[in-house]
């Protein structure tokens, strides 16, 4: 049998099978590797390319349910369209070892017979044990003695009196089911006809993908809430992808409120013993909704009916270590291979859908207004030429009056700024130079609140530096730029008497804390909210009236293909938080450029002609969603290595009509966790297959055990 295991190799392995034994594809096995043992899939009938005699055997199959044939297909998928090993592919659908192992067993309790009062002159405890056990399941010594009311001691010897029988079952965690019957909200018409359309698709059984395009407000939630119930309705498994762990509370909060508990929630930071309880229960269908980050993609679902990818157009889906995959496309093809319909819900959604609507590949259900009748903000631009803040300061007169009138009215204002810590860069004022991470060609970050300087590409940290490691000088550093931390201790000396408050992943570390925050947001104890890219999308502050982007052309920086993209869909998203509820609301942007065209396109709320605009460009260019790109990183810790693979890479480059091979160059981010980097970039027509390209070329090429080559297709980075 071929046993595909979960380690960075190019193929299964194959093994025999012992007499006695009964493997069958998709089971999980224990297989020998090397002088060690380690788990493996059953991927498949052996290739008979080695001789059965010197074929080791399967020690042992897992008492867990065999992966399902469209998730072994849908590895196997990825796999090929990423250029990954299969093996690291699968690692990511096995994430859960202890899963598969059988579960720990405990002692239930159930009566042992039908009980005579008379004869075994029950006291009133025992009576309301039994009483809690009539007609119901078996149940734990603790569960019952706190349901009867009694001490765990009155369950054991009623066990030895012969009144319970103790018998011994797995040990479950149990799920809350979602009721996908109870009544929801009244939607709007808008809403229902949306509603109606993506019901219609869960019910059809079949594969489908659908655009879910509404503005800021418009309820689109609620409206693929209502497909969801159609889901459960039908006996099938619903997903729900969102890209932050911030969303959640919120998200989690309405969910609850339209099924009656909380889905079963995916995401790092899940203990190890609730990972294996969640991991298991879906794999034997005792789940009916999962919401999760991008790696829910890979979870073992037995009968999947429906996959949502909320903020379809977020970053946030695109991995970039390991396998390098889109969880949005991913999750589409996912959707395909079970026969099942993958909704994209967006306010902004990314090109690459907007054309897949355009050419009929993608359905598209439009909500063009907010639900209940509030207003989108209006948007207007402040000119930092015209409208400067004094010296030292990041707030200009426009914003810090129109923050002044939000107080006044006892309104909440959100201050957005997309950089953690208090500044970006520590110079030292003798020599100019400054304080670099000594593992990534970046500058440290300060991080005021915590003491810390701090690499965000490799996670180094170090206390604020006393000397400058250039000239010596000590004490004569200054902080250049600003950062979140330090737009908050401007808001705070401008408004003393407000109540400001950090939104950032440094500020609130887990779900809980997003949650506490979001609460008290919600409950109008903070007066100033200062966010990063967390607070931009899914939120719904009833009395938040103000969005104020202090730099508003820092996404428009760096050249980057995606650049004038993800900044309109980043600025439009925050500028949606105001004004959600009854009262209306207002969005000033800061900018340097106020005639740049997403500037422009923001003034005017006029989404589609900036998406026009920018299809255009992309066409004439050749660039994606028009075009197919793929890049290449190649790294290591010796320079001159890695200049050698690259010199190796160049020279047998392909050189056919529509193929462009741009590199080896320098990457922008030179030096990453000690690994001096350099890249290629491959650009080709959209009907080109590049991963048959690639193979053809690549598969020429040693690399030396230090060297690593990385494939991204389909790169959003170009760092």
């Amino acid at each position: 049998m071929r046993i595909l295991l979960p380690l960075p190799l190019a193929d299964a392995y194959d093994y025999s099978v012992p007499e006695g034994l009964s493997v069958a594809p998709g089971q999980f096995v224990i297989v020998p590797l090397g002088k060690r043992e380690t788990l493996g899939v059953v991927w498949g009938d052996g290739t008979g390319c080695i001789a059965a005699a010197k074929l080791r055997d399967v020690i042992e199959v897992l008492p867990a349910l065999p992966m399902a044939d469209a998730l072994r297909r849908f590895v196997d998928w990825v796999a090929a369209y990423t250029l990954s090993p299969p093996g690291a592919v699968l690692r990511m659908a096995m994430s859960t070892p202890s899963a598969l192992e059988a579960p720990r067993s405990e002692l239930v309790y159930r009566p042992a017979g039908e009980a005579d009062s008379d004869t075994l002159k029950l006291t009133a405890a025992r009576r309301r044990v039994l009483a809690a056990l009539k007609d119901g399941p078996a149940m734990s010594a603790s569960e019952l003695a706190h349901l009867a009311g009694v001490g765990a001691s009155v369950i054991k010897t009623m066990a030895s009196a012969g009144l319970l029988e103790a018998i011994e079952r797995p040990m479950r965690r149990t799920f809350p089911q979602p009721d996908g019957a109870r009544e929801g909200p009244t939607l709007s018409p808008e809403q229902k006809t949306a509603a109606e359309g993506l019901i219609d698709k869960v019910q059809a059984h079949a594969f489908s993908a659908t655009l879910l395009d509404g503005v800021p407000g418009a309820g689109k939630t609620e409206v693929y809430f209502e497909a969801i119930a159609a889901c459960l309705a039908a006996g099938r498994q619903a997903l729900v992808l969102l890209p932050e762990i911030a969303l959640t509370a919120q998200w989690l909060k309405r969910f609850e409120d339209r099924f009656g508990c909380t889905p079963a929630a995916w995401h790092s930071g899940l203990t190890s013993l609730e990972r294996r309880e969640t991991w298991r229960a879906i794999a034997e269908g005792r789940i009916g909704v999962v919401v999760g980050a991008r790696s829910a993609l890979f979870l073992p679902f037995q009968n999947l009916g429906l996959i949502v990818v909320d903020e379809e157009h977020d970053t946030s889906f695109k991995q970039e270590d390991g396998v390098c995959y889109n969880a949005r496309d991913m999750a589409v093809v996912r959707a395909r291979l079970v026969g099942a319909p993958v909704v994209l819900a967006s306010a902004t959604p990314s090109l690459e859908s907007v054309l897949n609507v355009t050419s009929g590949r993608y359905g598209a259900l439009h909500l063009p207004a907010r639900h209940g009748g509030s207003q989108l903000a209006a948007i207007s631009a402040v000119d930092l030429k015209r409208h400067a803040p004094t010296r030292d300061r990041w707030l200009s007169p426009p914003v810090l009056e129109a923050m002044k009138q939000t107080l006044a009215a006892g309104e909440q204002t959100l201050l957005f700024l997309n950089r953690r810590g208090y500044a970006p860069i520590t110079l030292c004022r003798s020599c100019g130079k400054g304080i670099e991470c000594p593992q990534c060609s970046a500058w440290l970050v300060e991080h005021r609140f915590r003491r810390q300087l701090v690499c965000h590409h490799c996670g180094y940290t170090e206390p604020p530096a006393l000397k400058c490691r250039s000239c010596g000088v000590e004490d004569n550093f200054v902080a250049c730029g600003p950062g979140v931390e330090r737009l908050a201790e401007e808001a705070r000396e401008f408004f003393p008497e407000a109540r400001v408050e950090l939104f950032t992943s440094d500020s609130l570390m887990n779900r809980e804390e997003a949650t506490a925050a979001v609460e008290r947001m919600e409950n109008g104890d903070i007066d100033i909210l200062i966010g990063t890219q967390m607070a931009a999308k899914g939120h719904h502050f009833p009395k938040l009236t103000l969005v104020a982007v202090v730099d508003a052309d820092l996404g428009l920086n760096g050249g980057d293909l995606r650049a004038a993209e993800r900044t309109f869909q980043l600025l439009y998203q925050v500028a949606g938080r105001a004004g959600r509820h009854e009262r209306p609301g207002r969005a000033l942007i800061q900018t340097h450029a106020p005639e740049h065209p997403v500037m422009q396109a923001l003034v005017a709320n006029d989404r589609d002609r900036f998406v026009s605009a920018e299809l255009a460009g992309r066409s004439g260019a050749g660039m994606p969603p028009y075009g197919r790109l793929a890049s290449l990183i190649v790294s290591g810790p010796d320079p001159a290595a890695v200049d050698n693979v690259c010199a190796a890479i160049a020279r047998r480059a392909p050189h056919q009509p529509g193929v462009t091979v741009l590199g080896p160059s320098v990457a922008p981010m030179s030096l990453l966790r000690g690994r001096h980097r350099r890249r290629f970039l491959l650009k080709t027509g959209r009907d080109t297959a590049v991963q048959p390209l690639l193979h053809a070329w690549l598969e020429q090429i040693g690399l030396p055990g230090s060297v690593r080559l990385q494939i991204d297709i389909d790169p959003y980075s170009f760092l």
